[in-house]
């Protein structure tokens, strides 16, 4: 048995054997509960703070993840490419291929042709051969405005059966020539300034102002003689001319995919140009860049068309002229060469107008009715005859000839040919002779035409263009401005002119072949 001192003894032993949990014990059955419960509950909320609910992700990984649970989501969703339609802007395209330097090659002045054939028969493939008929397959359905491809591309670039189509050394010089003027006189921003191209002069001052008015059409037509040469925003010595032109029209293009501005009633022939510029711009590099821009230039031209006729200024305005509808028909012939959509009610309204031009006895085309002239400024009619010219004429034969009639057959092109044949080119000034809108359109025309009646003109064109081509100081390359239209486009309208003149070679391929 143990005494009281065994006993204070044993208590004094237990007191300093109680463990940690015994002291909390007791002081938690001391401790209210609501407080007991906050604690709990705090250290918790701890504890929930620092664990990790799933990989630090990073926004790389986040996006990538994204992408991979909306394909989750739907795993059997077919994959639809859209088309590709233009996105970024002219300068930030696909990388230009620098052109290799390539020594020009003496221009011959003999036929050719591989085969040493005579004058415009040369064989081959006849779908790679830029004197092909507009026939066959794909892009061989409408005129040729390609680089080189042959058939409906024409032969731009190759420059293939030159001389025996009717060029030579000269005809190259004076191209090389005017484009160096063009290039030389284009605006910082791209655009080729009617009335203030001067401006870029470095010896002297250009003379030959135009009217502001026509910026964006004589701006497409500069952009057309360079694309008439070959000439891209990727491909040859001028890529960068090329860009910066093609990137001002898409800059003066409006919702509607007109043109340049409305502020003037002769605003339809800033647009058919443009929309020619564009559309061939994209034909000769199927480049995005450029099919939303010429398929809407193309959408506009169908809205402004009188109903089952032709054009005139503004949107359906009831009357029709061949001037406007000359420089309509040529875009949309252009487009369709391009793949681009078109009507084919446009060319049954253009037929349906110029058959109501023409008179049926002689074959000459009126302007805005049969039996009127050419068409001129109001008050330069008796400076420059109506005789002297058969501009409209040239228009109808070649709308003709673009819509699918054969000049081989068709008496009215015959006789339109003969009134052509007996106003040919001739440079002076006193006479008012010169209408280089004539000579332009003619020349497509009557190469079209072929045979002797090319022969004749294109002597008589070839050597009054060359002939007057400016050959030294600032103005070299270019020509003077001295045609009816010389005042409203300016020395660069006259430039355009004349050099599209010299590539007609190549420009366009034979609708229905050589003959």
């Amino acid at each position: 048995m143990y005494g009281p001192d065994d006993q204070s003894t044993w208590r004094n032993s237990m007191r300093h054997e109680e463990t940690f949990n015994d002291v909390l014990y007791a002081q938690l059955k001391k401790t209210p509960w609501w407080l007991i419960s906050i604690g709990f509950h705090s250290i918790l909320i701890v504890i929930l703070f620092t664990l990790p609910f799933g990989p630090n992700l990073s926004d790389a990984d986040a996006n990538l993840q994204g992408k991979v649970e909306d394909e989750i989501i739907d795993p059997l969703k077919e994959e639809v490419k859209p088309d590709i339609e233009e996105t970024k802007p002219i300068e930030q395209e696909e990388k230009v291929i620098e052109d290799p330097v390539i020594k020009d090659a003496k221009v011959s002045d003999h036929n050719e042709t591989d085969n040493d054939l005579p004058f415009e028969e040369s064989l081959g493939k006849k779908d790679f051969l830029s004197d092909a008929p507009f026939e066959g397959p794909s892009t061989n359905a409408a005129i040729g405005i390609g680089g080189g491809a042959g058939g409906a591309f024409g032969g731009r670039g190759g420059h293939r059966n030159l001389r025996a189509l009717g060029g030579g050394a000269r005809t190259e010089g004076a191209v090389d020539l005017g484009l160096e003027w063009l290039k030389n006189h284009q605006d910082p921003d791209g655009y080729w300034d009617c009335d203030g191209f001067m401006e870029q002069c470095k010896l002297n001052q250009c003379g030959g102002p135009g009217n502001a008015l026509y910026d964006p059409g004589v701006s497409g037509l500069a952009v057309l003689a360079f694309l008439g040469a070959g000439e891209t925003h990727k491909h040859g010595r001028y890529k960068k001319t090329v860009r910066e032109g093609l990137k001002y029209l898409k800059q003066v293009q409006d919702p509607e995919g007109c043109f340049g501005p409305r502020t003037t009633n002769h605003y339809t022939y800033n647009h058919a140009i443009g929309a020619l510029a564009m559309a061939e711009a994209y034909a000769l590099t199927a480049s995005p860049l450029f099919k939303q821009s010429a398929q809407q230039a193309i959408d506009f031209i169908h809205k402004a068309q009188n109903p089952y006729l032709a054009w005139r200024y503004g949107v359906r305005p009831g009357d029709n002229d061949t001037s406007v509808t000359g420089w309509m028909i040529m875009a949309l012939k252009s487009a369709k060469a391009a793949g681009l959509r078109v009507d084919q009610a446009a060319f049954d309204g253009t037929k349906a107008w110029v058959e109501k031009a023409t008179e049926p006895e002689y074959g000459r085309v009126g302007y805005t009715s049969r039996g009127t002239g050419p068409a001129r400024p109001q008050d330069l009619m008796d400076k420059f005859p109506a005789d002297k010219s058969e501009s409209l004429t040239a228009v109808g034969i070649l709308a003709r000839i673009f819509i699918g009639e054969d000049p081989r057959k068709s008496e009215i092109i015959q006789k339109g040919t003969d009134l052509c044949l007996k106003a040919l080119p001739v440079w002076d000034e006193q006479s008012g002779a010169i209408d280089m809108y004539y000579w332009y359109y003619a020349t497509l025309a009557l190469f079209q035409v072929s045979g002797e009646p090319w022969k004749t003109w294109n002597t008589a064109m070839k050597g009054e263009i060359i002939d007057h081509q400016h050959k030294e100081n600032d103005e070299k390359g270019s020509w003077d401005p001295v045609g009816p239209w010389g005042r409203e486009g300016g020395r660069v309208y006259s430039t355009a002119v004349c050099v599209m003149c010299m590539e007609v070679y190549y420009r366009y391929a034979k609708v229905f072949g050589t003959h």
